[in-house]
């Protein structure tokens, strides 16, 4: 039976959902579960909740729990990947420097500066990854679901020969937002998406073999739907297709509604928001572990994550579709070739096969390409090391640009640099300041 690691098992809601997904499944119910953290009572928790899931399933699953990920990577076929390198403190860093220069974010952990941080926070613990497959399972398939998705995924593919696919929610999600939008069952509406992940497009949207764009349309005029989602229905009305991500994300990967606070108000943007979701994860985590060692039961209920159905489409053969995130290889023809595009992906025995999507329409692709530069950036600074990579991110970035004069990009960014120390790549150049001399 395969061996499926998760690194950053300690993320204990999301590993349950993923668990029960596969060990849901019969042919995988004898799987070996190796779950991996760097902290000792996170991870014991996680196997707890494993264990319990488990037994609820009725799965015969050998379940193993070791903060030696070396170990763990041995003989896998898939590793699951869910890290998030320094946690709520780092998170807190992200936000906090540049509130202080005028810089609000909503979630940051895309892109602008908090995705550009945490993104080089987090590559060179990925790349560490890689190369231990390299190693020790050079076979097995690496399924990210860690964030910033498009910037990790590009570096997985520049600096590392592992066979990966990125996984996201926002698809799935907003299938079922838009079903609800024009009261249509989500079993009976189909649709074709691709672009970059959070800033992907429907690009057809069909309900009973019809165009169900003009129901969106029209649905939009309600003002309790409009309200609903005002920054993703204001986008819809401007380039005519409706975007993946929830509205509190695409408002910090265009310039149009941080910038002023009347803006703010006007598009109800929730500033701040990943600082409350992140705390109150922390409490999650806190209750869910008391409830585990007072042994109650734990729910069982699939998720709509991809990665059970990808392992097990691997495993069986049984062929199915998903919307996956891999490096352009000619997929999107008017995105760059050197980009991360989520697109339709088949999956069977052979593995992951990404689908040819051809040409965004323009406005589409030209919004993209604006993310597009920051990722790239990102991505060139944490494997050349080149520290002014760093700030050309960041003077890229849709929103910083809109808000930050250049000396308030080059101050912000010193200060975050400074501030995230030993967690970010070892930087060989500073031309920061000879530039401006």
């Amino acid at each position: 039976m395969s061996k499926i690691v998760m690194i950053g098992a300690g993320s204990v809601i999301f590993t349950k959902h993923l668990m029960v997904d596969i060990l849901g499944f019969p042919e995988l119910r004898g799987s070996t579960i190796s779950l991996v953290d760097i902290d000792p009572i996170r991870l014991k928790t996680a196997k707890l909740m494993v264990q319990r899931v488990a037994e609820a399933v009725g799965s015969n699953a050998a379940i193993e729990a070791t903060m030696d990920r070396r170990e763990a990577l041995k003989n896998a076929d898939y590793v699951i990947n869910a890290v998030q390198v320094g946690m709520h403190e780092a998170t807190l860093t992200d936000f906090n420097i540049p509130r202080k220069y005028g810089l609000k974010q909503t979630i940051g952990d895309t892109i602008g500066v908090g995705g550009v941080f945490r993104g080089l926070r987090t590559i060179p613990v990925l790349l560490d990854i890689c190369r231990e497959m390299e190693e020790l399972c050079p076979d097995a398939l690496l399924l990210n679901y860690t964030n910033p998705m498009a910037i990790l995924t590009l570096a997985v593919a520049r600096g590392s020969g592992i066979k990966a696919v990125g996984l996201c929610h926002s698809v799935q999600h907003t299938a079922a937002r838009l079903s609800e939008y024009i009261s249509a069952p989500l079993n009976e509406v189909s649709y074709r998406v691709a672009g970059i992940n959070h800033m992907a497009w429907f690009l057809e949207f069909r309900h009973d073999g019809g165009d169900a764009y003009p129901r969106l349309f029209k649905a939009m005029e309600d003002p309790a739907i409009f309200g609903r989602d005002k920054v993703r229905f204001e986008m819809m009305k401007r380039l005519g297709y409706f975007v993946t991500e929830s509205s509190e994300h695409m408002a910090e990967y265009v310039p149009y509604f941080i910038k002023r606070d009347d803006l703010i108000e006007r598009f109800d943007v929730p500033i701040d928001e990943y600082l409350r979701r992140s705390e109150k994860n922390l409490e999650t985590f806190e209750e869910t572990r008391q409830s585990l060692e007072r042994g109650e039961p734990v729910e069982i209920e699939r998720s709509e994550e991809y990665a059970a159905f990808i392992i097990h489409s691997m495993e069986t053969g049984v062929e199915r579709s998903f919307n996956g995130n891999v490096l352009n290889t000619g997929l999107i023809t008017n995105l760059p070739q050197d980009s991360c595009v989520e697109v339709p992906c088949l999956v069977n025995k052979a593995g992951v096969q990404p689908c040819h999507v051809g040409a965004l329409p323009p406005q589409l692709a030209a919004m993209n390409r604006t993310n597009i530069n920051v990722q790239q950036l990102t991505v060139e600074a944490a494997l050349t090391g080149k520290r002014e990579y760093v700030y050309h991110a960041v003077m890229m970035d849709p929103h910083a640009s809109s808000v930050l004069s250049l000396d308030e990009i080059w101050a912000m960014v010193d200060e975050l640099i400074e501030a995230h120390g030993e967690l970010l790549p070892k930087f060989k150049s500073n031309l920061k300041r000879s530039w401006l001399s």
